[in-house]
């Protein structure tokens, strides 16, 4: 009974054998026919044609399947005294850009040719304001929010309590002189245009040499918004 099974089988084997030469024979008769007729030049053009069309069948099946990049909002500063400000950015063209600021959509507008893209006119609550964007496309869906940006909006002046000298005018009979004052954390401060030194708490020294006579020094404390304060101090020197 095995015997026989094998028989059959054996059998089945040779007749695909057999066909699979004859398609083989009779695809490579076709193809010597075609060559002679229309010459090899046609049918490598041909050849080529089919795979451009396939690359091109699946180029436009992966950008049908593609939503938009995330869009990118350019901000070069984290902190303003303006309570309405302007937001750029940038994301693919001719597609819809929607801005969320603290998780409320405020607005939307198409990107140019470029890319580009601006809100005008957006009004900043006190304090933090979080912003992201989202781009869409009706054919193409939805991107994923855009990084967050984080502006805050300060329109309060930083303090200044001068330490030395605690007066607006103070005689002295030595030259070497340090200016010490308290402001407050993340500002800036210029004595005269030179800079002072601020610690983490807003601390700031500055040693100064002082000319004979008068010395008028005007102090800018300068916070992260913008916000400034200005006093003006006279120390005469007279030894």
């Amino acid at each position: 009974m095995a015997n026989f099974y094998s028989s059959r089988l054996d059998k089945k084997q040779d007749e695909e054998i057999t066909q699979r030469t004859v398609l083989f024979g009779v695809l490579t008769i076709i193809i010597l026919i075609v060559t002679l007729v229309f010459g090899l030049p046609f049918l490598v053009k041909v050849s080529v044609l089919l795979g451009e069309s396939k690359n091109k069948n699946s180029h436009q099946f992966t950008e049908k399947m593609m939503p938009p990049l995330p869009p990118r909002l350019l901000l070069n500063y984290d902190a303003t005294n303006s309570a309405v400000i302007n937001i750029r950015g940038i994301s693919e063209p001719k597609t819809n850009v929607k801005l969320l600021k603290n998780d409320v959509l405020i607005g939307q507008e198409m990107t140019l040719d470029s890319g580009d893209f601006v809100f005008d006119n957006i009004i900043l609550d006190e304090g933090e304001n979080q912003f992201v964007a989202i781009a869409s496309n009706e054919k193409l869906g939805s991107s994923e929010l855009s990084k967050m940006v984080r502006i805050n909006y300060d329109n309060v002046l930083p303090s200044l309590i001068m330490l030395n000298p605690s007066e607006d005018t103070l005689k002295v009979d030595t030259a070497d002189f340090d200016i010490i004052g308290q402001s407050e954390k993340d500002v800036s401060v210029k004595v005269n245009n030179h800079y002072a030194m601020v610690d983490d708490t807003g601390k700031f020294k500055l040693k100064m040499q002082l000319n004979s006579g008068k010395n008028d020094y005007e102090m800018v404390v300068r916070d992260l918004a913008g916000n400034e304060v200005k006093k003006k101090i006279t120390i005469t020197y007279d030894f």
